[in-house]
């Protein structure tokens, strides 16, 4: 039996125009210097800035060096809990702790933008991630991969380094 791909299909333009619609949100919202010291609850999606002399980002052009996401407890299960959690802002401070562990970058040369996305819509923030990174081609996430890497555990930090973690070294569990 040949399967007819076409009529196996799903389009949906809406998707579509809600996730470019979230995109545009997130470039009209103001740019934080990190760490953020405000205290905030939510899931959602984020870009890293950076603004600092190192010759491997010279070239940046006010491009995102990096684009990422954090999504509410229980999403890769599909199980979500029902209130509201500091996730962004938890991420966020991964990465601020990541880059001051760095023996070559200066956390005062970093900014983000970034937009919650309301528990009820969290589906879309993987949506909205990767087409931020497909217009941006951040170069942490599609030149140098590592950045986002999390602490591996006991147990598992005999894995090979990062190629973020070769060019900035220092984060303690690597």
């Amino acid at each position: 039996m040949t399967i007819n791909v076409l009529s196996q299909t799903f389009q949906s333009h809406q998707l579509m125009q809600l996730a470019n619609e979230a995109t545009r949100f997130l470039e009209l919202t103001p740019k934080h210097p990190l760490p953020i010291n405000s205290q905030f609850n939510g899931s959602g999606v984020y870009a890293l800035y950076y603004n600092g002399k190192n010759p491997n980002y010279l070239a940046l052009g006010g491009k995102p060096i990096y684009v990422g996401k954090a999504v509410p407890t229980g999403s890769r299960t599909g199980t979500y809990i029902t209130r509201e959690e500091p996730k962004l802002k938890n991420r966020l401070n991964e990465h601020v702790r990541s880059i001051q562990h760095t023996t070559n970058l200066n956390i005062a040369d970093f900014k983000c933008q970034f937009i919650i996305i309301p528990l009820e819509m969290s589906a879309i923030i993987s949506v909205v991630e990767s087409m931020l990174i497909n217009k941006y081609k951040p170069i942490w996430n599609t030149k140098i991969d590592g950045f986002g890497n999390h602490d591996p555990g006991k147990g598992r930090y005999e894995q090979a380094r990062s190629e973020w973690d070769k060019i900035h070294p220092g984060r303690p569990w690597v």
